[in-house]
C-alpha cells in the first residue's frame, strides 16, 4: 500500500491551475502554428497570429491567456493500492483550486447554483471525476474549461438506426449552431456509448488527449476523427467565426460499450484557449 499525503495533491492542483491558465501546452501551440500555415483566409491568418502572440505574452508575463479562467475540471485515475493520508481528498482538491486561482490572479467564475447566483469566491468546487485503476500511481489531469465553449456543447440520444452517419451529422450541426460562440478554432471532444451521463464525461475527457490532434489508437475511430475534421472545416466558420478554412484543430473520439438499443453521442467543445495539464504523482 502506497501512502500519498493529500497536501501533495493540493499543492499539485494549485500549481497546475496557474500553469494551465498562464501557458498553453507546447503541443497545442504547435497545432495553432500548423493551422496558421493551412489557413487560406487573410483575416483567419490574422486571428491565428494574434492567438499565437497572446500565447507568447501570457507565458512570458505569467498572466491569464483568457479572462474566462473557467471551471477547474479534474480527472483522477487512482491506483487501487494508494491510500490518501492527512485528510479529505475532495477537500484537498478544492483547496488546491482556491490557492491556485488566488496565486495566479485568476478570475473566480463559479456561482453557488444555477438559481443562487452568488459567487463562491474562490472558483470552487472543483469538478472532479474519479476512476479506480490497477497499481499504485495517481494520474491527475486538469482541464480548465471556459463557459463560452461549454455552453455550445450538446448531447443526443441517437438510435442505432441513425448510425455513424447520423452521429457525424449531429457533430457538424453542433459546430454550425455554435458558430463563433465557441471561439474557434475549436478542439472537439466526442463521447460515444455508455449511458447518457457516461457519454458526456467521455466527451470531456477526450479533450485531455495529449498531444492535441493525436489519432485514436483504434484505427476505425482514427479514420472517423479525420473525416470529422474535414467535415467541420468544410462549414467555413473559420478562426473566431470570421470565415476561413480552419474551424477545428483536432477531433478526439472516445467510445464505450452501450445498450443494444442506444447510441448516445456527446460533443464537448473547447475553444482556442485549450488549457490542459497532467501529472503522475
Amino acid at each position: 500500500m502506497r501512502e500519498i499525503p493529500v497536501d501533495e495533491v493540493a499543492d499539485t492542483v494549485r500549481r497546475l491551475c496557474v500553469e494551465a491558465n498562464h501557458e498553453l501546452r507546447g503541443d497545442h501551440v504547435d497545432v495553432l502554428r500548423r493551422a496558421r500555415e493551412r489557413e487560406q483566409s487573410p483575416i483567419g491568418r490574422e486571428v491565428l497570429d494574434r492567438l499565437l502572440a497572446n500565447a507568447e505574452v501570457s507565458a512570458r508575463e505569467r498572466i491569464a491567456f483568457c479572462q474566462d479562467t473557467g471551471y477547474a475540471v479534474c480527472f483522477l485515475e487512482i491506483g487501487q493500492d494508494v491510500h490518501f493520508t492527512g485528510g479529505s481528498l475532495a477537500a484537498a482538491l478544492d483547496r488546491g483550486v482556491a490557492e491556485g486561482y488566488r496565486e495566479g490572479y485568476l478570475r473566480a467564475s463559479l456561482v453557488r447554483s444555477p438559481v443562487d447566483r452568488r459567487n463562491t469566491g474562490d472558483n470552487t468546487p472543483a469538478m472532479v471525476h474519479y476512476d479506480l485503476v490497477e497499481g499504485s500511481d495517481v494520474r491527475l489531469t486538469l482541464l480548465v474549461k471556459g463557459a463560452g465553449c461549454d455552453n455550445m456543447s450538446a448531447l443526443r440520444m441517437l438510435t442505432p438506426a441513425a448510425g455513424v452517419e447520423g452521429m457525424k451529422r449531429f457533430v457538424v450541426e453542433t459546430i454550425e449552431a455554435a458558430g463563433p460562440s465557441a471561439s474557434p478554432p475549436v478542439t472537439v471532444g466526442i463521447g460515444m456509448g455508455g449511458t447518457f451521463d457516461r457519454a458526456a464525461v467521455l466527451a470531456k475527457k477526450a479533450l485531455t488527449r495529449e498531444p492535441t490532434g493525436s489519432p485514436s489508437p483504434d484505427p476505425r475511430l482514427a479514420e472517423l476523427e479525420a473525416e470529422l475534421v474535414d467535415a467541420i472545416d468544410a462549414t467555413g466558420i473559420g478562426p473566431a467565426g470570421f470565415g476561413g478554412t480552419v474551424t477545428t484543430v483536432a477531433v478526439h473520439v472516445e467510445a464505450y460499450p452501450t445498450h443494444i438499443a442506444a447510441f448516445p453521442v456527446a460533443v464537448n467543445l473547447d475553444c482556442h484557449s485549450h488549457r490542459v495539464r497532467a501529472v503522475t504523482l
